[in-house]
């Protein structure tokens, strides 16, 4: 991607989110040299990272005039990565040891990474491009602009032009549900992992999770603290699973798939087990879900793919105006949130530019009949898994910015390998201090830790 013949422009950017993504979106716009407006519908910077023990009405998310709940953390929420790998690449997400409220864990909680977001955006002074407790409506292209309308907490209402949209509002709010034979006449209670907190209401009972991925699994081990029996039901095991886990209350099995659910309130799994069950709980992810954006049905969510999306970023037609920064599914998401801000804002200034409308949409179509020809089911199209760096890369190669680091990739590799051989212990208990040694003497060499990395690396974290 060549550097354009024109003067670089400045732009008038509304950022829609005040997440993970949306700040340093901000941050790279303005570094860029556009003015930037960021909404977002919370009274505080962090999105899904800021914790409330509030849950909607209806838990499965089923009820689209309900009032939404952001957030999907529960209470006892760690980081399932390593938080080397996890911070910006300029502003590296280790250990406060000067402050004993933090949380100094190499998997630490939520309310640490909460904090790692408010220390990036007071270091750049993010908050005074927001606007708090401001929903965004409705977006669509106007003459070549962006008619961007939003209300506010005080009903007040503002309808405003920009001459470019970046969607950052993430994609960890609009439930996904297991699809069960027998549900609809099943008389137990059913809820989402995004309506999770604590296991105190699931007391003595017994209770089925669906998925068996790092909310699953967290969620599950959580849950039997408290209840009588837990079933995990995963369509990653094969269909005679049955396996009893000691670990930590033994009183927690794994299934196979759900076969049936019965009017007698039993669930029966595809390995031809039977348990009566008080609740299910879905840990089945999320839908992408944009219900303000209105291109004249240009985009649209098909089986859970964004499309069409150039590089799972740009629309072609209606590029470089409107954007979405954090689509893809990775372990590297914050990297990723950084490196895609960097190259939306070098196209909206005119330093970067795209291929033609019919390029985009030639490589979109190459690249689905790619996954298509893999076996690759649609609905995972934004789940990167193995090619993450290579696509990562490729962002920042169109953009200048530096490759993603081998102690990076690795660690995020042998963490997941961690998480799937050892899931009761892997936070704890880890096998690549090479790589974190490698980290920590990056960050010196580039003068982004205060202090020398030995201090960190002998303290015995």
């Amino acid at each position: 991607m060549a550097p354009a013949p024109t003067p670089i422009n400045s732009q008038h950017v509304a950022v829609i989110g005040a997440g993970a993504s949306g700040l340093v979106a901000a941050r790279e716009l303005r570094r860029e040299g556009h003015t930037v407006v960021v909404l977002d519908r919370e009274k505080q910077v962090g999105g899904l990272w800021v914790y409330t023990p509030e849950t909607e009405s209806d838990e499965l998310g089923l009820d689209p005039t309900r009032p939404i709940v952001h957030s999907s953390v529960y209470e006892s929420l760690r980081t399932n990565l390593p938080r080397e790998c996890m911070g910006y690449k300029d502003f590296p997400f280790v250990p406060r040891g000067d402050d004993p409220s933090r949380d100094s864990r190499r998997y630490p909680s939520h309310r640490e990474v909460l904090a790692y977001l408010q220390d990036f955006a007071t270091e750049f002074n993010i908050e005074e491009m927001i606007r708090f407790e401001t929903e965004v409506v409705r977006v669509e292209p106007v003459n070549g602009k962006w008619r961007v309308q939003s209300k506010t907490a005080g009903g007040f209402s503002e309808d405003e032009i920009y001459d470019a949209v970046v969607v950052c509002c993430g994609h960890f709010a609009e439930p996904n549900i297991a699809q069960i034979p027998g549900i609809e006449s099943w008389p137990g209670k059913q809820t989402h992992s995004h309506s999770y907190r604590v296991p105190d209401p699931f007391k003595d009972e017994v209770v089925v999770v669906i998925g068996n991925f790092a909310s699953g699994a967290d969620i599950s081990r959580d849950i039997s603290k408290v209840a009588k029996e837990v079933h995990i039901a995963s369509r990653a095991s094969k269909s005679d699973t049955f396996e009893k886990r000691p670990v930590p209350n033994n009183n927690l099995w794994m299934h196979s798939e759900i076969d049936t659910a019965h009017e007698d309130g039993t669930i029966v799994f595809k390995n031809g087990k039977v348990v009566h069950a008080d609740t299910i709980v879905h840990c089945t992810g999320y839908k992408y879900y944009f219900p303000f954006l209105e291109t004249n049905n240009y985009m649209r969510v098909d089986d859970n793919r964004v499309e069409p999306l150039y590089k799972h970023i740009f629309p072609p037609a209606l590029a470089p105006g409107l954007s979405f920064i954090g689509l893809p599914a990775m372990g590297l998401q914050f990297y990723m949130f950084e490196v895609q801000s960097k190259w939306v804002s070098a196209v909206l200034s005119g330093r970067v530019t795209l291929p033609s409308v019919d390029e985009m949409m030639d490589d979109l179509k190459l690249s689905y009949e790619t996954q298509e020809a893999l076996g690759i089911p649609k609905r995972y199209t934004h789940k990167l898994g193995k090619s993450q760096c290579e696509y990562l890369d490729w962002i920042a190669d169109q953009c200048g910015f530096p490759h993603v680091e081998y102690w990076r990739d690795q660690e995020v590799t042998r963490g997941y390998q961690r998480l799937g051989n050892q899931p009761e212990t892997f936070r704890d208990e880890w096998d690549d201090d090479d790589l974190m040694e490698e980290a920590y003497e990056d960050f010196a060499r580039q003068n982004l830790i205060s202090f020398h990395p030995s201090r960190f690396l002998e303290s015995g974290r």
